[in-house]
This record gives structure tokens, C-alpha cells and sequence, in this order.
């Protein structure tokens, strides 16, 4: 039982990045805007964590600063895909190599070291005593960090806006038939600067996830495809708040059970891919037969 409630325990630590990461993709693709830069956004939210955290010598400021960070870039992502009409896929996919190589030039501007930073004021762990003692949900309970419940808290919000609102419904409508909800008079395009703005929000808080609870210090590339992998759950789940937090911690069993299956004698490069083989082999039973948004990638006028 003890073994279970580690292993549980790491999943759901390891589950934060990769359902927020998803529930980016879910809050920009249900209003028809592909968003591919995921993993740029998070990392450079876990850049400004680590650096607002460092010359404020705070990890709430860091926090506050990784995701104006991911609202900033959420912005000019929407700017350019909105506003110039520039191609969705190629904007992810620069957004994801300007946060690659803008994080790495400021680490040495402001560090004058290269790999990562100094180490900085990092979120700490909770344990909330009493439910921490229930058999297998105590885990949920124990030794876990603020952004697990701060990652149930934003899926629920996202979920009651998307189906209990008429803002919901009709950003819903948006990513189906921007034209028709256009002539109706609804601002298409400011509820996709909206919504581009709160992927970004999200994005960053996942981004200085890794780097000020899982880590105290910001290294290159640390996301390490945590955001393809978000976008993957995205797609698996449906493009659903529900089905990405599902997916999510579909996602997050596979990369738990690598740091058990060490004790076999499997290649460490086998045990290392396990995480990214299991989301190529999902997309590739699961993608042709989930339907995303039917006007995904195309524009309002």
C-alpha cells in the first residue's frame, strides 16, 4: 500500500504541468485558434518565476511574474495570428523558438552562467492535516503543492465557463462558426484576444510549476515537451476541461511509471522515452476519431 500511495503521489505531482498545459490548448483551440506554442509559453513562465522570484526575493512575485510573462506572450501570439493573419502553426511553432532562445540569452545576461540559475525563494509544499491520513486519497493530501489544488480549482472554473455561461456558449459557437456568431453581433475577435490571453495566464503558472516547486532555479529547455504533451491530453480529451484533467493524468502515469521500471533491467534510454512513446501512440489510435472544433485555424473577418 505504501508503494501505491508514492506511486499515486508522483503522478499527481507530475500531472500539474501536463493538464494545465492541456487546458491551454482546450481554452484557445474551442475558439478556433491553433495553439502550438504551449511549450514556449510554460517556458517562459518558468523563466520569469525564477526571475521575479530572484530580485524580489519572493516566490508568490515570481509567480505573479510567470504569468504576466505567459499573458504578455498570449497577447502578441493572438496579435499576430489575429490582428496580421499570420499562418497559426508556423506562429507556435516561432513562439516556441523565441522562448528557447530568449530564455537562454537572459539566463546568461542576468546569471552570467549557462545550463541554469542561481538557486532562488521557491512555493512549498502543503500537507493538510487529518485527510492526509485517508488510505490512497491522502495522497492528495501529503507533501503535495499549492498548484495541484490551484490546477482542480482552474479546471472546474474553466468547465463552469465553457458550459454554464452564455460567455461560454458562445466562445463555444466561435470555434464552430465564427461568421454566424460574427453577424450576430457578438466580438469575435476580442473573445479570442481573451481567451489567447488566459491560455498565456495558465501556460506561465505551469511554466514556474517546474521551476519554483518542482525545482528552485530555472534550467535550459526544462519543460522538456511538457506542452506537446498538454497538447496531446488537448486532443485526447476532446477538447473538454474534464477530458484534458483525464487525459492529463493519463499522461502523468506514464512518466511516474518510468521511475519504477529503473529496477528492471530496460535500457534507461527505453525507460526515458516510455513518456513520449505512449502520447505517439495515443495520437495515433485516438486522433482521427476524436472531432475538434470545426472552424479551428480559420478566421472571423
Amino acid at each position: 500500500m505504501a508503494a501505491f500511495n508514492h506511486f499515486f503521489a508522483l503522478m499527481l505531482q507530475l500531472s500539474v504541468p501536463i493538464v494545465l498545459g492541456a487546458l491551454c490548448g482546450t481554452i484557445a483551440e474551442r475558439g478556433g485558434v491553433i495553439l502550438l506554442g504551449v511549450e514556449g509559453l510554460m517556458l517562459a513562465g518558468a523563466f520569469a518565476g525564477v526571475a521575479g522570484s530572484y530580485f524580489t526575493g519572493s516566490a508568490f512575485a515570481g509567480v505573479l511574474f510567470s504569468i504576466a510573462a505567459g499573458v504578455l506572450l498570449g497577447w502578441i501570439y493572438a496579435l499576430f495570428c489575429l490582428k496580421w493573419k499570420a499562418n497559426q502553426s508556423v506562429a507556435g511553432v516561432g513562439v516556441n523558438l523565441f522562448a528557447s532562445g530568449i530564455t537562454a540569452v537572459l539566463l546568461k545576461a542576468i546569471w552570467h552562467t549557462e545550463g541554469m540559475s542561481e538557486s532562488v525563494a521557491a512555493v512549498s509544499s502543503l500537507t493538510v492535516p487529518g485527510l492526509c491520513d485517508i488510505p490512497v486519497l491522502g495522497a492528495l493530501f501529503k507533501d503535495q503543492s499549492p498548484y495541484l489544488y490551484a490546477m482542480f480549482v482552474i479546471v472546474a472554473a474553466v468547465w463552469v465557463l465553457f458550459y454554464k455561461t452564455k460567455y461560454g456558449l458562445r466562445y463555444r459557437a466561435i470555434g464552430d462558426h465564427p461568421h454566424a456568431v460574427q453577424t450576430a453581433g457578438v466580438p469575435v475577435n476580442r473573445y479570442r484576444y481573451t481567451a489567447m490571453m488566459a491560455a498565456g495566464a495558465i501556460a506561465g503558472l505551469a511554466g514556474s510549476y517546474l521551476s519554483l516547486s518542482q525545482n528552485n532555479l530555472f534550467v535550459t529547455d526544462m519543460t522538456a515537451g511538457r506542452g506537446f504533451m498538454g497538447l496531446a491530453a488537448n486532443i485526447f480529451g476532446g477538447w473538454q476541461p474534464a477530458g484534458s484533467l483525464g487525459a492529463g493524468m493519463v499522461f502523468a502515469l506514464a512518466q511516474a511509471a518510468r521511475f519504477y521500471l529503473t529496477d528492471f533491467a530496460i535500457p534507461s534510454q527505453i525507460v526515458q522515452m516510455l513518456p513520449y512513446a505512449v502520447t505517439l501512440f495515443i495520437l495515433l489510435i485516438v486522433g482521427k476519431r476524436v472531432k475538434g472544433p470545426e472552424a479551428l485555424g480559420k478566421l472571423a473577418d
